[in-house]
Parts: structure tokens; sequence; C-alpha cells
């Protein structure tokens, strides 16, 4: 886990519960977020979270977890393995049209000067899925996503979270 030795991620696991959660085993969703790189990024809690109550709440281990993946010796299979299942919003195996307007709007924000257009978000889209989707079913699966990954250079050191 690059320099993110196990005790300093025990620690700040440890500082995330207030003094009247130290008897949880989870960590709520809204403390994790409230961890600067992770501001706002709630999915990131879900695919992670093994939790019963699919509430985002995080154990230690699904801490540990969440960190390995985000770590810069996290290999770019498992990197792209996981943004897929961040991106995959409707938890459906497949990223399709829905799932790419809200990546973009996460990438772009959602404020009027930031927003793209109707027209300007169904060509963005068209052109991923032209790029993206090989078998030409109007979807991109994890193969794909992944082999449009792969000839991305920045992705991996992109997808990182320091503590």
């Amino acid at each position: 886990m690059n320099n993110q030795h196990p005790y300093r991620a025990h620690k700040r696991f440890c500082e995330l519960l207030s003094k009247e959660d130290r008897n949880l085993t989870s960590v709520p969703m809204e403390k994790v977020l409230s961890l600067p790189t992770l501001s706002g990024k709630g999915s990131v809690c879900h695919v992670f979270s093994t939790s019963d109550m699919k509430d985002g709440s995080l154990t230690f281990e699904d801490f540990l977890d969440l960190l390995s993946a985000f770590s810069d010796s996290a290999t770019l299979e498992i990197k792209s393995h996981y943004a897929f299942r961040i991106f995959d919003f409707d938890d459906d195996g497949t990223l399709d049209g829905g799932d790419l307007e809200k990546l973009v709007n996460c990438l772009t924000g959602e404020t009027e000067d930031t927003r793209l257009t109707p027209e300007e978000m169904r060509q963005l889209i068209s052109n991923i899925l032209e790029e993206s989707d090989i078998d030409k079913d109007g979807t991109v699966n994890l193969s794909e996503f992944q082999h449009v990954i792969s000839r991305s250079p920045d992705f991996v050191s992109s997808f990182e979270i320091v503590l």
C-alpha cells in the first residue's frame, strides 16, 4: 500500500470514528466522505462496503481494500476493475448511456457554467461508445473498459488516494 503502512491506515480509520462511535466496527459513509480525496464520492464507498445494510459504511477491512485498490502499487487490472464498478452507477455490469452521463457530470461538475447542453452530452456519449463499445451493443462492458484504460497512460497515477 505505497507508504501507507497498515498502522497508519488503522490510525486514520479510528480518527474517522467519533468518541461515541468507538464501539462500532464500521465507519458510516458520511464520515469516510469527510476525507478530502473522497469528498462527494459515495459510489466509491458503496463499491467497497460489505455492509448488509447497503449504507456504504466501511469496516476496517473494507477501508484497507479501498486503500489497496487506490494505492500506487495496485495493478492496472485491479484499478480498472474497481473504476468500472464505481462508474457502473446502476450496478448492472455495464456502462450504458445513463452511467456515462452521470460520469461526465461528475467529471465536469453540474453547475450552469460547466454542465454540457443535452446535444453536447448526446454527442459526447455517442463518441465514447463509438471508441469503446467494441461489440456494438450500446454499452461498455468490463473488458471493453479495460481495453480503453490500457491505452491511457495517466489512468494508474490518477486513480490514487493518499491518507
